[in-house]
């Protein structure tokens, strides 16, 4: 119980103290233009309250990432507090407010075109074709998954392809209408529901005595996993996402002031690491040990250990809640995949969305392929999406770097965390089976090889980019 309150004491002061350093590195202007103003369209870019776009960035970027994730890598034991609280302050949270600012001071673009800007017009293209295959599959699990819930809970007397065209139809919706019709609407209702369940569960297990394991390095996973760089992959939202570069450029086209950043981008990244502490220390303490929660994950997922853990805090009705957020959590990040993946490829296309008729023909090819791979065994593909997520965030940390890098501030806050994932990734891919299945000594050997590489293309690249002297933002006009 010790380690567990410690560890949430430890993300607020990191919220105020590596927060404000991060903020300070960066160094906001609260008389800048943001793109609300500047590019308003009324559809992506427009001006919303601060509170407002915190709590849809939360929903943006939960989804059922800081439940399930923290659930399954509670099977390593407390050793996932640690990477909980450091991978959330030092890396997660710097990961979300680099991207969402230095989107804003890009006229709210997204990863690809930031990529591209700052790693070479090659990684644009190599980004573009890689986030939009991550967002496609992101979406379509995210219609498969609430889709089959909805059937079960129903007791089938509604069809499978009904449910699911029916979340697809709410999908186009939110896609394509402007962001404050549904998204900015109905989102900090459901973003206050998420953080009101995840604290009514953290005070009940306080409050019931949990038997919380303490702080230990032993790995208690029953099949003895390693923990790197496994653990560092089974828990990605709640520590660190590439996913969360695809959705925070979202909210950086409706940020009112760049001061705001530290509360939406940054602090909504620890909102979320608190979530995934509640459920990956209820996850340790409710089940007697890694043996029962591998049984219970082993006979209904972790959706399971959701609804058995819900019952327990907080009753009947806490576990039927529980089990309408888990199909709402995930829809509310399908339908934001969907939206982003469209302004990537409008981006790309350079084709303005103010016109319906625009927005639609890039939608609708969206959502036929995505349908499409409903119908299909793609289980395939998903099990690269561990591995593709969090090279996501590679890419976005090492945007990041050079961004300070080029800025000549303190690039070490970004390119440290893209320095330990980028071994984790490689060596990930290089040990697992769906990868090229070596030995994991020899994964970790290669894995230091080709990060080493890594390091030195980008100081190569960083100190071209300082004689080139590339604009690191776009000049904006003052509001009007």
């Amino acid at each position: 119980m010790i380690t567990f309150l410690i560890s949430i004491g430890l993300l607020i002061i990191g919220y105020f103290t590596y927060g404000k350093y991060v903020e300070k590195i960066f160094g906001v202007n609260k008389e800048r233009t943001t793109p609300a103003y500047s590019h308003s369209d009324g559809v992506d870019y427009l001006p919303m309250g601060q509170k407002k776009n915190a709590l849809i960035q939360l929903l943006n970027i939960a989804g059922v990432g800081p439940i399930f994730g923290p659930i399954l890598g509670a099977l390593y034991g407390p050793v996932a507090f640690l990477w909980i609280v450091l991978g959330a302050i030092f890396a997660g949270a710097v990961h979300d407010y680099l991207t969402g600012m230095i989107s804003i001071r890009n006229r709210g673009a997204h990863l690809p075109e930031l990529a591209g800007k700052f790693l070479g017009k090659v990684m644009k293209h190599v980004v573009n074709a890689f986030s939009i295959l991550l967002l496609l599959l992101v979406g379509t699990v995210f219609v498969t998954a609430p889709a089959d819930l909805l059937h079960n809970m129903t007791s089938s007397w509604l069809s499978l392809p009904i449910i699911l065209l029916a979340i697809f139809a709410y999908y186009l919706l939110a896609t394509m209408l402007p962001i404050d019709k549904i998204i900015g609407r109905f989102y900090p209702i459901f973003g206050a529901l998420l953080l009101i369940s995840a604290i009514g569960v953290g005070v009940s297990l306080v409050v019931t005595g949990a038997p919380i394991p303490e702080l230990t390095l032993t790995n208690m996973h029953p099949d003895n996993a390693p923990i790197f760089p496994l653990l560092f992959l089974t828990i990605s939202c709640g520590a660190l996402s590439g996913f969360h570069a695809t959705q925070t450029p979202i909210i950086s086209r409706t940020t009112q002031q760049e001061k705001q950043g530290r509360r939406i981008f940054y602090g909504m990244m620890i909102a979320e690491g608190i979530i995934a502490m509640i459920w990956a220390a209820a996850a340790m303490s409710l089940f007697n040990g890694s043996g029962g929660l591998n049984e219970v994950l082993a006979s209904g997922g972790p959706a399971a250990v959701v609804s058995e853990v819900s019952v327990a805090m907080l009753g009947a009705v806490g576990g039927t809640l529980a089990i309408l957020g888990v199909i709402i959590l995930p829809i509310t990040s399908g339908d934001t995949a969907f939206r982003s993946a469209r302004m990537i490829i409008a981006d790309y296309i350079k084709v303005s969305q103010k016109k319906i008729m625009s927005r639609v023909w890039i939608a609708v090819p969206m959502f036929v392929i995505s349908f499409a791979l409903t119908r299909i065994d793609f289980t395939l593909l998903w099990r690269y999406f561990s591995w593709a997520n969090q090279s996501t965030a590679v890419i976005a940390l090492w945007v990041g770097a050079m961004y300070l890098f080029l800025s000549r501030k303190n690039y070490f806050i970004a390119a440290i965390p893209a320095t330990f994932m980028t071994m984790a990734t490689f060596t990930y891919i290089i040990n697992a089976p769906i990868g090229f299945n070596l030995p994991l000594n020899i994964s970790y050997l290669l894995a230091a090889i080709i990060t080493v590489a890594i390091v030195t293309a980008f100081f190569i690249a960083a100190r071209r980019g300082l004689s080139k002297d590339i604009p690191l933002e776009e000049d904006l006009k003052p509001t009007a």
